[in-house]
C-alpha cells in the first residue's frame, strides 16, 4: 500500500503525550460516552444509556430565548449571573426545599452543574486532600478531584442498603486528610434517595470531622417517594454545604448548559474568582430561558416528573419479570438492575446486550465501587421504546441462561 503525503506526515508526527500533566493523562475516558459513541447513528439500537430527558425544552422557554436574541440581548451578564435569575433561583429553592440563600452574594449561575462542581473542588482542594465519594456515583467526581490535586476515596454503597450512604461506611473511610464529602442524592446511577432520618447521622459525622460537603442535587425534583431533603437544610449544615443544581434534568434543558451553585458568601466569593477568569459568565440567552422556566414552567416540570414516575414503575416491573433483580429507584430516572445471576461481568453483559439484542445500557463498573454486577438503564425514553427494550432484554437473558 502506498501512503499519501498526509498519511506519511501523520505517521511521522512526534508524540506529544510527554507534555501532558499526569493528572490528565492518566484519566480514563468516560464509560458512558464509550457506549454512546457505539450506538450513535444506529437506528436499530434502543439506547438506555445516556441520562438525558427525551422531552424537548418547553416551547415558551425556547421562545423566551429567541425573543431575547431578536432584541439583541447577546452580551455579557454579571459574572454571577443575571440578578433577576439569581433572585428567582433563591425563591425557588426556598419554596421547594426550604433552603435560603442571598441572591446577591450566595449564588452563581454556572455553565451547567458540571462547572459548579469543578468550581467548588478547585476552590477547596489543597494537593493531597482526600475527597470522599459514595459509589456507585456520577462518573465525573473522581476525575475532577484528581485534576485539582485531590485524592478521591470511594465509599461503597450496596443494594442491601438501597444504595444509601451510611454513617458507618463514611466513618470507616475518614482519615486526617479527609476534607470534602461529595453527595449526589437522588443518585445517578442507582436512583437512591436519602430521607431526613438518613441524613441525620451523616450530618453528625460531617460535623465531628469538620468536613465540607458538595451536595449535587441536580435530580432533586425527580423524587417519587416522599419529598427531596436537601443536605443544606439539615441542622448545622447550611454553612458547610455547597449546593449544586441546574435546569438540565427537571426542565429538559441539557443542551442549554444552565446550572447554579449556592453556598456561604466566603465560598461563593472564591468560586466566583475562578468563574470570572475561566468562563466570564453563563450564556446570556440561556439565562433568559432559565428565568422563564422558573417563572412559568413549573407545571410542565411536574408533568414531566409524573411521566418519569410512570416509566419507572414499568421498567422496574419489567426487569423483575425477565429475571433481573432490581431495587426500586426512588429518584432520578435510572434503574440499576443486578445481572449477577447471568454469570457475566457488567462489561460482558452490556457488550453482548448491545451486539446481540441491540439494546444499549451502561455497565455498572463505569460508576465506581459496587458497580460490578449491575447495569444502568435510563428510563428517560418513550414507553414504546421501553417496552421493546424490556422484551429484547428478556429474550437475551433467556438465551444466555
Amino acid at each position: 500500500m502506498i501512503l499519501n503525503e498526509q498519511q506519511l506526515a501523520e505517521n511521522n508526527r512526534k508524540s506529544m503525550s510527554s507534555y501532558l500533566a499526569p493528572s490528565v493523562r492518566d484519566i480514563q475516558p468516560s464509560g458512558i460516552r464509550k457506549f454512546f459513541d457505539l450506538v450513535s447513528g444506529n437506528k436499530d439500537i434502543i439506547t438506555l444509556g445516556v441520562g438525558e430527558p427525551d422531552f424537548v425544552t418547553p416551547w415558551h422557554v425556547r421562545e423566551a430565548c429567541v425573543y431575547s436574541l431578536e432584541r439583541g440581548f447577546t452580551g455579557y451578564t454579571s459574572n454571577a449571573g443575571m440578578p433577576e435569575l439569581r433572585e428567582a433561583i433563591a425563591e425557588y429553592l426556598n419554596d421547594s426545599f426550604q433552603v435560603t440563600y442571598n441572591p446577591a452574594n450566595e449564588i452563581i449561575v454556572t455553565v451547567g452543574g458540571s462547572e459548579a462542581i469543578d468550581l467548588a473542588l478547585r476552590a477547596l482542594i489543597v494537593p493531597g486532600d482526600e475527597i470522599l465519594i459514595p459509589e456507585p456515583c456520577y462518573i465525573s467526581y473522581s476525575p475532577i478531584a484528581s485534576i485539582g490535586g485531590g485524592v478521591p476515596v470511594g465509599i461503597e454503597t450496596t443494594a442491601e442498603h438501597q444504595f444509601k450512604l451510611t454513617a458507618e461506611a463514611l466513618e470507616a473511610q475518614i482519615t486526617p486528610k479527609s476534607k470534602i464529602l461529595i453527595l449526589c442524592y437522588p443518585s445517578n446511577p442507582t436512583g437512591a434517595i436519602m430521607t431526613y432520618e438518613d441524613w441525620l447521622p451523616i450530618a453528625e459525622v460531617v460535623e465531628k470531622h469538620d468536613l465540607i460537603v458538595i451536595s449535587d442535587e441536580i435530580y432533586a425534583e425527580l423524587t417519587y417517594e416522599g419529598k427531596h431533603v436537601s443536605f443544606a437544610s439539615m441542622p448545622g449544615m447550611m454553612d458547610r454545604t455547597i449546593l449544586v443544581s441546574g435546569f438540565s434534568k427537571a426542565f429538559a434543558m441539557t443542551g442549554w448548559r444552565m446550572g447554579y451553585v449556592c453556598a456561604h458568601t466566603d465560598l461563593i466569593a472564591a468560586m466566583l474568582k475562578i468563574h470570572q477568569y475561566t468562563v466570564m459568565c453563563a450564556p446570556a440567552m440561556g439565562q433568559v430561558a432559565a428565568l422563564e422556566a422558573l417563572r412559568n414552567g413549573l407545571g410542565e416540570k411536574d408533568r414531566m416528573v409524573e411521566s418519569y414516575n410512570q416509566r419507572r414503575r414499568l421498567v422496574v416491573q419489567g426487569l423483575r419479570e425477565i429475571g433481573l433483580d432490581c431495587h426500586e429507584p426512588q429518584g432520578a430516572f435510572y434503574a440499576f438492575p443486578s445481572i449477577k445471576g447471568t454469570g457475566l461481568s457488567s462489561d460482558e453483559f452490556a457488550q453482548r446486550l448491545l451486539t446481540d439484542a441491540k439494546v444499549a445500557a451502561v455497565p455498572g463498573t463505569a460508576f465506581g465501587l459496587g458497580g460490578e454486577g449491575f447495569i444502568r438503564c435510563s428510563y428517560a425514553t418513550s414507553i414504546a421504546q421501553l417496552n421493546e427494550a424490556i422484551e429484547r432484554m428478556g429474550n437475551f437473558v433467556e438465551k444466555i441462561k
